[in-house]
């Protein structure tokens, strides 16, 4: 039996229930409490009747006078006793309650029927959801009860699943061109080197097989750092994130020179977090490593702050470089997506930096966010807890 069927059968087992249990009360309270005195004699008193009514000598009768009826009107039932009173409460009683369980019923099937008409739309959309077709919504109408807060959380739930389906095509698509590319290189390399190259193409095919299998390295950790700060179960210990930033500012101080980038740093000191301090680096050598690689040659920028607020510590990671749209900010943390296509870039990097980035914030609880720079470049913005610790 369906919901709707359940739901009308027991309103209607209680409404029957009720309606005896009226129609008992009413005829037991009736029959038994009050207390009946119905005479269908009256005796007349001497004091009303006039002197010459009757001799003296001859003593006085009762008159027996039938039931009083009000008006002259005629009755269907007629009461004379205690008997027809108890006849009569039962019978109305009874009326009354198959009129009141009709009312009772009619309305009860339509309005089970109004406020279960969102579960047939769920069901149809989950039903379509489990063939694959993910594009349907319920858009439920009506006031905000638990069946529309339900059919509003699965069309939240279908959004969700969508993009999320969408990203992991783009993501397996995207993965599968970054590791072909280098194995289709790698293979005409050999196959140049099958017709017996002489020693100096041998030693150019030589290096291009040695740089085009670390390539191939480099997506492979890069991928499993990705599913490493997705996945992998860490012990948050306390993380002085200034000091972490200023180590690695360092490490990256090297690479900005050479690059013609200016690298500033301005930290608070007691920026603490609960983290995994291998992770946190790692976030933060992929947010300086995005802003060197993308920004404009030569008097480049990159500025990297720390500050804290009363409930979480922020890291801002701002360069100069290309005007990106704002349609393309919001994807620059998908793996694989970069803002220029491969052909007209250097074809630096991998597309996975930004990617770990949001993955290790989410893992420490916190956020990460992309603001386009009206002048070009990049705001990167990562929020994460501050240590309960912490001063």
């Amino acid at each position: 039996m369906s919901i709707h069927g359940r739901l009308f059968l027991g309103f209607a087992t209680a409404l029957g229930a009720c309606a005896a249990l009226m129609v008992a009360i009413i005829y037991v309270g009736m029959r038994f409490l009050p207390t009946y005195d119905f005479s269908r004699t009256v005796i007349v008193p001497e004091t009303v009747l006039p002197a010459s009514s009757a001799p003296a000598s001859e003593p006085l009768q009762p008159a027996e006078v039938g039931p009083v009826r009000g008006g002259g009107s005629d009755h269907l039932a007629s009461i004379s006793s205690k008997e027809d009173v108890w006849d009569t409460v039962l019978l109305v009683s009874a009326g009354g309650v198959l009129l009141v369980m009709t009312l009772g019923l009619g309305t009860g099937w339509l309005l089970s029927r109004r406020l279960l008409a969102p579960l047939h739309s769920i069901s149809e959309a989950a039903a379509k959801a489990a063939d694959g077709n993910l594009t349907e919504r319920i858009r439920a109408r009506g006031p905000e009860d638990e069946l529309k807060q339900l059919a509003d959380t699965f069309d939240t739930m279908l959004t969700r699943l969508e993009r999320s389906f969408s990203a992991h095509q783009r993501f397996a698509a995207n993965a599968s061109h970054e590791l072909l590319t280098p194995l289709a290189t790698t293979r005409a390399a050999l196959q140049v080197a099958a017709d017996a190259p002489t020693g100096e193409e041998l030693a150019e095919l030589t290096s291009l097989l040695q740089e085009t299998n670390e390539r191939n390295i480099s997506v492979v950790r890069a991928l499993l750092d990705l599913a490493a700060a997705d996945h992998a179960p860490f012990d948050p210990d306390p993380v002085d994130l200034a000091d972490l930033v200023e180590r690695a500012a360092a490490d990256r101080a090297g690479q900005a020179q050479s690059s013609g980038v200016r690298l500033t740093v301005d930290t608070e000191p007691g920026c603490e977090v609960m983290g995994n301090a291998t992770l946190l680096r790692q976030l933060i050598l992929n947010l300086l490593d995005n802003a060197l690689t993308h920004n404009v040659p030569e008097a480049g920028v990159v500025h990297l702050a720390v500050v804290q607020n009363e409930a979480t510590v922020v890291v801002e990671v701002e360069n100069t470089g290309p005007y990106v749209e704002p349609a393309v900010v919001d994807r620059l943390f998908e793996p694989f997506y970069r803002a220029r296509s491969r052909v007209g870039s250097d074809r630096s990097g991998h597309g996975l930096g930004l990617a770990i980035v949001r993955s290790i914030a989410a893992s420490h609880h916190g956020t990460a966010t992309a603001t386009g720079n009206p002048a070009g470049g990049l705001t990167l913005r990562i929020e994460l807890p501050k240590s309960p610790d912490g001063p």
